[in-house]
């Protein structure tokens, strides 16, 4: 059986302009895979006309 885990990170500037993530993507992914969980996707559930988005999500697994 696996366990999931979502991870927001909010994105600064204008969506699909000039756009940021706030946090370091990276190392959120890091430091979740010293805990064991495992990366099963990086998804982005809106989007703007310019492609942008306000936030994404990481999502991780691990067996339970």
């Amino acid at each position: 059986m696996k366990e999931y885990k979502f991870e927001r990170v909010e994105v600064k500037g204008l969506p699909g302009l000039y756009s940021k993530a706030k946090e370091d993507y990276r190392g959120i992914i890091r430091n979740h895979a010293q805990e064991g969980w495992e990366l099963v996707q990086i998804f982005t559930p809106l989007t703007s006309v310019y492609g942008g988005t306000p936030y994404f999500e990481i999502i991780f697994s691990k067996d339970v």
